[in-house]
């Protein structure tokens, strides 16, 4: 078959060359010629850098029970630090800015400390030296990855009744019994003995003298919570103390409620006198009171815990509120919607008001499990909803740290892909600092296979972070550095992935922001 067509288009060629027409009078189709594929030329990105959102994105670390680090107690100190690296890279991943972690859950310590002994979940045994501080290592791993580090406090706690016969000597329940009591096989320091506020207020001092935390947080364990038909917590013999001593009369209730106020009221004033830059802030139990909104139902925390939250945030005790709000969007006597919308409503020194999130429910097992939409939709309702009311600027915190970086029901690829979209930094503290740095200075040069830009700082105003955001031939970038830090590589393999367009901007400990300065490459 091949030879036959090949000869009839010799014949054909032939008779049209003589003028004759070819004896077939069938005409071989045409085959129009090959166009090349056409690849679309590469638009470069817009030469002013994307608008960085004011957000922030907390992730709760609990050290307590071993729940989210160390995960086992014994752990070498190259294991610990392995575990503590994969949830800070994982917030990193997600684009989140802060950690909070629990360095004091009973009366024991996560750093080394002259007060209190090491915690019994670093060695197997409350004080017992790690050999290391994990405390200092948190600090330096999170500010290296443009996360702010938050040293999280439990005020009253002291332990199990079992663990009686392990605490070390020089904790606080042995060293003093009488500011000790067992509540339903719990021990207990008596919110109600200044000698044991004045030793948590210690504690936080001493930490943010001795390293460099960017807040405190102090969560809702304050008067025990009541477990069924157990019998009120036994403070007889301080309330009657009180009273003997020529305290203001008041039910005991009111006094409860003024020991808890008390120490909140010390915590604010006391940090910030110490330490100004350092923030506040508290996580309460999500409801203020039952009917408050109306329709609101459920644990009254205001009674049972002797914590008035709505207090402390009305007399700008903190600088940031996280009420714990681990219901649903279509939760009915809890709801979620409405209870972020109370909250924000009655915000009216404007502090920041940040929700807490339960991504721990996420695939839990359970027949209430939540989906990872469930903790996307709720950041949404929390964005939506920010404004002057939320202090300024949205933000959420999640509990717990191992169900995000576990990707439980694949919450943390909902985060990656809808929850934290692009590059956010926290918002302001105006009421702490309302001066912003003076523009810096910036210089970039190629330095092999990466662009160096190195900076420095302008002015009075200490700087905290630096943000640097860069483009090169189809996207934009940004990092978060630490004030330490005073210049980075910028790396590329060519020409398509050189930077050519450099945006730096200074943060003060407040987030308050410098003008930015732009370095661009020369024309080519």
């Amino acid at each position: 078959m091949r030879r036959f067509v090949l000869l009839s288009a010799v014949v054909f060629a032939a008779a049209c060359a003589s003028g004759d027409s070819p004896t077939s009078t069938t005409t071989p189709p045409v085959t129009p010629p090959v166009t090349p594929p056409v690849t679309p030329p590469v638009t470069p990105p817009s030469t002013d850098p994307p608008a960085v959102a004011r957000e922030f994105r907390g992730l709760w670390v609990a050290t307590v029970a071993n729940i989210d680090w160390p995960t086992a107690t014994g752990l070498s100190q190259g294991a610990a630090l392995a575990e503590m690296r994969a949830i800070l890279d994982r917030a990193q991943s997600l684009r989140m800015n802060a950690v909070i972690v629990q360095v004091r859950s009973a009366g024991d310590a996560l750093y080394r400390s002259n007060i209190e002994p090491f915690a019994r979940v670093l060695t197997g045994t409350q004080g017992g030296d790690p050999g290391w501080d994990p405390l200092d290592s948190w600090v330096s791993e999170a500010h290296a990855r443009g996360l702010e580090l938050h040293a999280w406090f439990n005020p009253y706690r002291a332990g199990n009744v079992s663990d009686t016969s392990r605490l070390a000597a020089n904790h606080l329940w042995k060293a003093r019994p009488d500011l000790a009591r067992i509540w339903e096989g719990q021990l207990w320091f008596d919110p109600g003995e200044p000698d044991v506020q004045a030793q948590t207020i210690n504690v936080v001092k001493d930490v943010i003298t001795r390293y460099d935390v960017d807040a405190v947080h102090m969560d809702d364990y304050f008067y025990p919570y009541p477990v069924g038909s157990a019998p009120a917590f036994n403070d007889d013999a301080t309330y009657n103390k009180y009273l003997a001593a020529g305290g203001t009369p008041m039910v005991r209730a009111d006094w409860r409620r003024a020991n808890v106020d008390a120490l909140i009221q010390k915590l604010y004033s006391e940090v910030h006198r110490v330490k100004p830059y350092v923030k506040v802030g508290v996580s309460p139990f999500g409801i203020w009171r039952p009917g408050t909104p109306a329709g609101i139902t459920g644990f009254d925390p205001y009674v049972q815990i002797f914590a008035d939250s709505k207090k402390w945030l009305d007399n700008g005790w903190v600088d940031y509120l996280a009420p714990q709000l681990y219901w649903s969007i279509s939760s009915t006597g809890q709801s979620f919607i409405a209870l972020t919308d109370w909250w924000m409503s009655v915000n009216s020194q404007k502090r920041h008001l940040w929700p807490g999130l339960a991504s721990y429910r996420v695939a839990d097992g359970t027949s209430s499990a939540y989906a990872a939409t469930e903790i996307v939709n709720e950041i949404a309702v929390v964005r939506y909803r920010a404004g002057p009311n939320a202090g300024g600027g949205s933000g959420t915190l999640l509990y717990n740290a191992t169900s995000v970086r576990k990707n439980y029901g694949g919450v943390a690829d909902s985060l990656a892909s809808t929850g934290f979209p692009g590059v956010a930094v926290v918002p302001a503290y105006p009421w702490l600092d309302n001066n912003a740095p003076p523009v810096p200075n910036l210089t970039v040069t190629a330095q092999g296979s990466a662009m160096h830009a190195a900076w420095t700082a302008n002015g009075a105003e200490p700087i905290r972070w630096w943000l640097v955001q860069w483009r090169n031939a189809t996207t934009w970038n940004a990092k978060l550095v630490p004030s330490v830090n005073t210049g980075m590589d910028i790396s590329f393999t060519g020409a398509s992935d050189k930077a050519d367009v450099v945006v730096l901007t200074a943060y003060d400990a407040a987030w308050n922001a410098s003008p930015a300065v732009t370095w661009r490459a020369a024309a080519r």
